[in-house]
């Protein structure tokens, strides 16, 4: 992790941009809750769950689309409002994944979609078996840039080299302490603006806490992805992590 910065002030950093976040952040493809359902073994509709570090609602929403009893768990007071803003229907409660604010047995699904690196699993992990009744899911994804890209692999390694390695958190999303996870990797894309796309990397931890160089960058992306592509549009890839564990006892 970079010097100055600590897991803390990265994860408080995202209430101070709620609405751009939940504006330019991507979603998730179809394919994720289809392969979701196979490898939790469950249906998602009825399904007695909780989207925790729900953030605006980017999954929570789609979980609930899907027809999933889903309660979102947000620590975050900005992305809590904007959440509410949203998502009107959904129930939200205020929490984080080191202390669920839920009975024991009570769920069949757990999601933690891009927020497992922010907890701590000497602490998640004892919460996840308390709450999830016997053969209960977790799930664990993130979104992340598919660097096989010749141009995504090219900014990844400009950031890396400005900023030091440590950058994109989710590197750390699967710290297995002791759970079993089947993995399926599930590729997508989305054609966005190259504003777009730069106000999306301006969500991240790295760029909302500010660090000396951030805005400088980010002016240097806009006129290298200018000349890149220019009619002004990037197709965005990405590559979905998910980490399934059952509940087995």
């Amino acid at each position: 992790m970079m010097a100055g910065m600590t897991t803390g002030s990265r994860a408080r950093s995202f209430s101070t941009a709620a609405a751009r976040y939940a504006a330019h952040r991507p979603s998730y493809p179809p394919e994720l809750f289809d392969a979701l359902e196979e490898l939790a073994g469950l249906a998602l509709p009825g399904a007695r769950a909780a989207d925790v570090g729900a953030g605006t609602g980017i999954a929570t929403a789609l979980l609930h689309a899907r027809g999933a009893r889903v309660v979102a768990v947000e620590p975050g007071e900005g992305m809590a409002a904007e959440f509410r803003r949203r998502n009107p229907r959904v129930p939200l409660v205020r929490g984080d994944g080191n202390r669920l604010p839920f009975a024991t047995g009570s769920l069949d699904l757990l999601t933690y979609a891009q927020s497992w690196h922010w907890t701590d699993p000497a602490r998640s992990v004892p919460e996840v078996l308390r709450v999830l009744r016997p053969g209960g899911a977790l799930a664990v994804w993130s979104n992340d840039p598919d660097v096989r890209v010749g141009w995504i692999a090219g900014q990844h390694a400009r950031i890396e080299e400005r900023f030091g390695p440590g950058w994109y958190i989710n590197a750390r999303a699967h710290s297995r302490e002791g759970l079993e996870f089947t993995a399926r990797l599930l590729p997508w894309s989305r054609r966005v603006t190259i504003d777009t796309h730069l106000a999306k990397l301006s969500t991240h931890s790295l760029f909302l806490i500010r660090e000396p160089g951030t805005d400088a960058f980010l002016a240097e992306e806009h006129a290298r992805l200018t000349a890149l592509f220019p009619d002004g549009w990037v197709e965005e890839h990405y590559v979905v992590d998910l980490n399934v564990a059952l509940r087995t006892a």
